[in-house]
């Protein structure tokens, strides 16, 4: 399935971390170091540009503040009245580079630390964490053995949490504990290097799949439902937003793992209507 994408916004570097929130999705620029939003109409807008790191993840706080993640300065930084500050610094505990993150609607964050310092180093093996970060500026680590944690999604009951394991090719799907902590219930799905994704109110992941160009829903039971395909690019992650959670917006790159190293790319955001609408965070 491709006809039906509609772009609304190309030539960016590098986008990832897509949230839909007070009718615009919020997005960062990995390689222009920058916060962005866009309307569906296309209206772009830049909040803050983040000059001494790159960031990759994003969050909203219930009160409807956003917070981004740096990757190599293992922060996270709260955009509020225009302006970033510190809202955590995770050096202390994060093993590796920090990646990706999702804040759930009691304000919890979980940020996924990669267990080692990119770019990735040979024979790294399942060194990946989750670590949760509580409103009261508290961390702990809350899941391990993960290979390559990227994307992350919890359900709007705050039962369930799914990461995107990169190098596991899969989805670890997790059930959560009243007071934040995961439990593993097993894991999801087999699709190559799984980066972003989003839950569907079927309980289905949207998953963007890096070097299949395409992003595909899974079923609660790991089957293949949907396959949306971007023939030459590769898929960076998804979210659904719209005013009923029914628009998928698509992020995409034209480049390759030998590009990015020379920090060559060209992102797009894409959007299609889906037939189930989005469910919890992102």
């Amino acid at each position: 399935m491709t006809a039906d994408l509609k772009t609304v916004l190309d030539g960016g570097r590098y986008f990832e971390a897509p949230r839909w929130h007070r009718g615009r999705l919020w997005f960062v620029d990995c390689m222009a170091r920058t916060l962005l939003s866009i309307s569906l109409s296309g209206e772009l807008q830049q909040h803050a540009p983040v000059t001494d790191d790159t960031p990759c993840g994003l969050g909203v706080l219930p009160d409807g503040d956003i917070v981004v993640l740096t990757m190599f300065k293992k922060r996270l930084l709260l955009f509020a009245d225009g302006k970033l500050s510190l809202y955590a610094d995770l050096s202390r505990i994060a093993t590796g580079t920090i990646d990706d993150m999702i804040i759930d609607g009691q304000g919890r964050a979980y940020v996924g630390d990669l267990g080692f310092d990119l770019p990735p180093p040979e024979g790294r093996g399942a060194v990946g964490r989750i670590i949760l970060v509580l409103p009261d500026g508290s961390a702990r680590v809350v899941a391990d053995s993960l290979r390559f944690p990227n994307g992350i999604a919890v359900s709007s009951d705050h039962r369930r949490l799914v990461v995107a394991e990169m190098d596991g090719a899969c989805l670890a799907d997790y059930e959560m504990a009243p007071d934040g902590g995961l439990h593993l219930r097993g894991r999801l799905g087999g699709m190559s290097d799984p980066d972003g994704i989003c839950l569907d109110r079927d309980g289905a992941v949207w998953v963007a799949s890096f070097t299949e160009g395409a992003f595909v829903r899974i079923g609660r039971d790991g089957v293949e439902r949907q396959r949306i395909a971007v023939p030459g690019r590769r898929a960076l992650a998804c979210a659904l937003g719209g005013a009923d959670r029914s628009t998928l917006f698509c992020l995409s790159a034209a480049t390759s793992y030998e590009e990015l190293r020379k920090g060559k790319s060209v992102s797009r955001i894409d959007v299609v209507e889906v037939d189930v609408p989005g469910d919890g965070y992102p």
